[in-house]
């Protein structure tokens, strides 16, 4: 059987910290920031975790 393969969109996209966390940017931040307040954008900077029922899915993508 051959190995499995990282996908290489995910692997771009999340990291796992040192607790086996799942780190993602946060979405809403590319265009139209002239409407969005400056406290709104400053924690959209911040990375967030993914949710512990997405984590499963995104840690077989980048088991390689």
């Amino acid at each position: 059987m051959p190995k499995m393969k990282t996908r290489r969109n995910a692997k771009k996209h999340f990291r796992i910290t040192a607790t086996g966390k799942i780190k993602r940017r946060k979405a809403l931040r590319r265009h139209i920031l002239t409407h969005k307040t400056r406290k709104r954008k400053r924690h959209l900077r911040k990375p967030g975790l993914v949710h512990s029922s997405e984590a499963y899915k995104i840690k077989r993508f980048l088991s390689a």
